[in-house]
């Protein structure tokens, strides 16, 4: 037989009758002690002509593979001299090289999880509060929601008082602008409705109105509440705002 692996290869005696077993090609129940035996004395002798230390574990297995065929070859002991509960050295043998066989799969096994999972690449947790949608709960009671059915009411009520001839001039409307504009109405007048900051009708003035008070109420800067449902909603300077300048 020619042997193209060396000791350093297997993990243990068991490793190595599993391995002897496998290039027979048969099963582990199917052993025949004889021939195992022969195949692995074999094996350990070509180790040791190529100048190659042969760990005790190796000899220990070659003396028990010696033993079990030496057993089978005496003649059978009778029934009345046997222990019923001595275990048969070569049942022995078959069974701790199945277990060995079931721990060999399983490491086996684990080993392709750990080479897949090193395929597998994690990036740290991204801060996601860019993504965080804004409250859009104006104060305790008066949401975004009605601010815009406001709106939507006071575009309506304009647009039927509107005369049927106009002339219109070309106006230039600021956010900024009209933001101070408000805060020096409140400023002056405390509390103010919400439908008398649209005092002129135009789509630009209407519109960066809207947006100025938005804007306010998100700097904290208006406060802005409806004390029944349908009730007019009243506008007036938050707390820590009243007082400035």
């Amino acid at each position: 037989m020619d042997y193209t692996v060396t000791i350093d290869q297997f993990e243990g005696p068991l490793d190595l009758l599993l391995h002897l077993i496998k290039q027979s090609d048969i099963e582990i129940e199917e052993i025949e002690v004889s021939q195992i035996t022969e195949q692995y004395l074999n094996y350990i002798q070509k180790q040791e002509e190529m100048n190659l230390d042969v760990a005790s574990e190796y000899l220990n297995m070659a003396a028990e593979l010696i033993e079990i065929k030496s057993s089978h070859l005496l003649p059978r002991k009778s029934k009345e001299t046997t222990d019923e509960f001595e275990e048969d050295p070569k049942e022995r043998l078959i069974r701790r090289l199945k277990e060995y066989e079931q721990y060999k799969n399983v490491v086996s096994r684990l080993r392709k999880l750990e080479e897949d999972r090193n395929l597998i690449y994690t990036k740290e947790p991204s801060n996601l509060a860019m993504y965080k949608i804004e409250d859009t709960t104006l104060s305790d009671e008066i949401t975004l929601d009605k601010l815009l059915e406001a709106f939507r009411e006071l575009l309506k009520r304009k647009e039927l008082e509107k005369p049927l001839h106009t002339t219109v001039t070309k106006k230039e409307y600021s956010v900024s602008k009209r933001s101070f504009e408000i805060r020096e109405m409140i400023r002056h007048k405390k509390k103010l409705s919400f439908q008398e900051l649209f005092h002129e009708w135009s789509r630009d003035y209407v519109v960066v109105t809207f947006l100025s008070i938005l804007d306010l109420a998100k700097k904290q800067v208006l406060k802005i509440e409806q004390s029944h449902n349908f009730d007019q909603i009243i506008l007036s300077a938050k707390e820590e705002n009243s007082h400035e300048s």
